[in-house]
């Protein structure tokens, strides 16, 4: 279950979001903006999962897009609605924090 529950949240095989970042990936943060001012990853993009589908331009569907949140449900759905407009490499990133401790 533990294993399903992780495939569904897109943890899936290792990421290096690192090296990811390093080529241009882009992070998109999908809390809301006061979660966002409380702390973020610096140079992410604050655009709250509601706003998303109206936010797309703000965004390169040429780039690659790291998404999170605070604990990865969220940047779930903010992967899935990226891909299904036409975002083709896109991750969950997961958790800020533990995204911040990945790359930093």
């Amino acid at each position: 279950m533990f294993k399903t529950l992780k495939s569904i949240l897109g943890f899936g095989p290792k990421v290096n979001f690192k090296e990811l970042i390093k080529q241009g990936a882009v992070i998109v943060d999908v809390r809301a903006n006061s979660e966002f001012k409380q702390g973020h990853i610096k140079k992410s993009i604050n655009i709250p999962l509601d706003n998303l589908h109206n936010e797309l331009k703000k965004l390169d569907k040429n780039k690659v897009v790291i998404t999170c949140c605070a604990s990865g449900i969220r940047s779930w759905f903010a992967k899935n609605r990226l891909k299904s407009n036409g975002f083709t490499e896109v991750y969950n990133g997961g958790g800020w924090m533990s995204l911040n401790n990945k790359i930093n």
